[in-house]
């Protein structure tokens, strides 16, 4: 546990965030008038998820575990976000599960993974000093 502490300190804090944003009850702003907006901060709370947990995975790990790199980077988080939907649903008064906002969040998280994948990594392989030797 405490290795997953210090290897990944950013994506924990906005997993952490991502809670409070997900049970609290949002204030009714202006924004709420443009179509589709939730379905964006969906894709931008878990593509910033998903680009953290590739920049954290990459940064600590000399080589890549593709079913490990799977598992943390897309399959997790998309366990994660659909669990927080049923929570919404079924443990809460005054927020609603929603399929959609299930979808949204997957698309934020394949997003971030090829980013992570044919940007994020490729970069950080031709810039060696980027990446800290710890495993």
């Amino acid at each position: 546990m405490k290795s997953v502490l210090r290897k990944y300190p950013l994506s924990i804090v906005i997993l952490l965030v991502i809670c409070y944003l997900s049970f609290f009850k949002p204030p009714k702003t202006d924004l709420d008038e443009i179509q589709y907006i939730d379905k964006v901060a969906h894709i931008c709370m878990y593509g910033g998820l998903g680009l953290i947990i590739w920049l954290e995975y990459l940064r600590s790990h000399i080589s890549i575990n593709k079913e490990r790199l799977f598992t943390g980077a897309i399959l997790l988080p998309i366990l994660f976000s659909g669990g927080i939907e049923l929570i919404q649903e079924y443990g809460t008064t005054h927020r609603g599960g929603d399929w959609s906002d299930l979808m949204a969040n997957s698309i934020g998280i394949l997003i971030a993974a090829a980013f992570g994948n044919y940007i994020l990594r490729p970069y950080l392989e031709k810039h060696p000093q980027y990446k800290k030797k710890s495993e």
